[in-house]
C-alpha cells in the first residue's frame, strides 16, 4: 500500500462534467466493488453524467479509455492484475500503464490509472474499497481524474 504521503480523501465539485469509466470483467468480485466505489465518488463530486463500459481484461482498457476520452471530460480505468508464475504480469502492467498515459496525453483528457497491480489476492482486496479495506482505489481514481479535469478547465 502507498503508506505515508497518501492524500487525505477529498472531493471536488465536478458539476457538469462527464465521466467515463472502463472496468474489466476479470476478478469481477473486486472490480464490481471498485466500480461501486467509483460511482459513489462521482456522485459525491456532483457528477450526474457517467458512461460505464466493461472489457474482458486490462490490456483492453486503453483503447476503450481512448474512445471515452474523446467524449468525456475525465476517464478512469479499473481492473486487477495479480502476479502469476510467468512474465505475463509484467507485460500486462506495462501495456496498461503506457496505454493509459498515451491516451491522456494524446487526447488531452485526464485518465486515472485505477488498475491494481498486485502480488496476491489479499493485496487486491486491501485496495478495492471494501468495508475493511485500508485503501479505496476506485474512489481515489475518480477523485484524481475529476480534480485534474477541473484544474484543466481553470488553466485553459
Amino acid at each position: 500500500m502507498a503508506g505515508s504521503g497518501t492524500p487525505a480523501p477529498t472531493g471536488v465539485d465536478a458539476s457538469g462534467l462527464r465521466l467515463g469509466i472502463v472496468v474489466t470483467r476479470w476478478h469481477a468480485d473486486l472490480t464490481d466493488q471498485m466500480l461501486g466505489r467509483a460511482l459513489a465518488a462521482a456522485e459525491a463530486c456532483k457528477v450526474t453524467d457517467v458512461v460505464t463500459a466493461h472489457v474482458e481484461g486490462s490490456v483492453e482498457i486503453p483503447v476503450v479509455a481512448q474512445a471515452l476520452a474523446r467524449r468525456c471530460d475525465a476517464v478512469v480505468g479499473l481492473g486487477v492484475v495479480i502476479r502469476g508464475d510467468t512474465a505475463h504480469f509484467d507485460y500486462v502492467c506495462q501495456a496498461v500503464t503506457d496505454g493509459l498515459t498515451r491516451v491522456a496525453l494524446d487526447e488531452s483528457t485526464p485518465v486515472a490509472h485505477g488498475v491494481l497491480t498486485v502480488d496476491t489476492l489479499q493485496q487486491a482486496r486491501d485496495r478495492a474499497g471494501f468495508q475493511d479495506s485500508p485503501e479505496d482505489k476506485g474512489w481515489g481514481a475518480v477523485i484524481a481524474a475529476l480534480d485534474t479535469a477541473v484544474t484543466l478547465r481553470s488553466v485553459r
